[in-house]
């Protein structure tokens, strides 16, 4: 949908000779700054930078000195920016304001951030329940990536900074997503390797299996498989159309959990996760009495 970024091709620098800085705050390119199309995106950019919470509506002038360009190339890029509904322009005043598209383009952003605020209260009650550590983490499509978590009041507990990732098959959050997953697509990253296999381990027979166990079971187990002392229990996360935004986790060291506490903090996990998926909008299918 950047098109337009291709058609305005490198254009005149007007920034500011003695501060180095154009009116939208962007250092002067040198002569090693990208040019051509690099350039013209970097332009683009620059003029929806321009639009503020204080200044909403704009005209082209009145961009073309904010951003430090001619209003010719404004107006290009404008036109540009209208076609892929970046930008909207009023009729009757011909000026500019940002259009709906920029909320489809970051829609994938603020699912995880609008997760991450909804889950933090339930990662508390999680944590409060099993005194042990709760995490979120979103998928970027090859891992589980960190990006809320609750430490286990333990002096010994098992944590995870914010933006840690796991590709490891035997992590319980990777399995999850990778049980949501069309089983060629987890095939796929299985086979290239971008989801890592534990030295010695060779799930290709089986990986189904376990996704489909997973899937079934409503959460994946992770009993020292990646390391001897780690213990992971997950859950999916669901928004309103019924797609995986995150996973919870609890985590511990293995052996302050015995196979007779696995179940209940299973049970946790999952009710803190339908928890967060239900305030997301996520309604859950319920089966038809006599269906197993």
């Amino acid at each position: 949908m950047l098109n337009w970024a291709l058609q305005c091709g490198p254009q005149t620098d007007t920034t500011d000779l003695e501060t180095g800085w154009n009116m939208a705050g962007r250092p002067r390119q040198s002569d090693e700054a990208p040019q051509g199309a690099a350039a013209s995106l970097l332009n683009g950019l620059g003029v929806l930078e321009a639009f503020s919470i204080e200044k909403p509506v704009l005209g082209v002038t009145e961009i073309a000195q904010r951003v430090g360009l001619h209003k010719s190339t404004v107006s290009r890029i404008l036109a540009g920016l209208e076609k892929a509904r970046y930008v909207q322009r009023d009729d009757e005043t011909g000026r500019f304001r940002l259009g709906l598209g920029l909320i489809a383009l970051s829609g994938p952003l603020l699912a995880q951030l609008d997760v991450r605020r909804v889950a933090y209260p339930e990662l508390e009650r999680l944590t409060e329940a099993t005194l042990e550590t709760s995490a979120l983490a979103v998928w970027n499509g090859s891992e589980a990536v960190v990006v809320e978590q609750i430490p286990s009041p333990h002096l010994v507990k098992h944590t995870a900074a914010i933006g840690t990732r796991y590709s490891k098959f035997e992590s319980s959050s990777v399995r999850m997503f990778l049980a949501d997953l069309p089983e060629p697509k987890a095939a796929s990253l299985l086979e290239q390797g971008v989801v890592t296999l534990k030295p010695g381990s060779d799930p290709a027979p089986d990986f189904a299996e376990q996704l489909n166990a997973n899937r079934e079971a409503g959460y994946a187990v992770n009993d020292g498989l990646t390391t001897p002392e780690e213990f992971g229990v997950s859950a999916l996360v669901r928004d309103y159309k019924g797609a995986a935004v995150g996973c919870i986790t609890v985590s511990a060291p293995k052996s302050r959990v015995p196979e007779s506490v696995i179940d209940v903090l299973a049970a946790n996990v999952m009710a803190a996760a339908a928890a967060v998926s239900a305030r997301l909008g996520y309604q859950a299918l319920e089966r038809p009495e006599g269906d197993s």
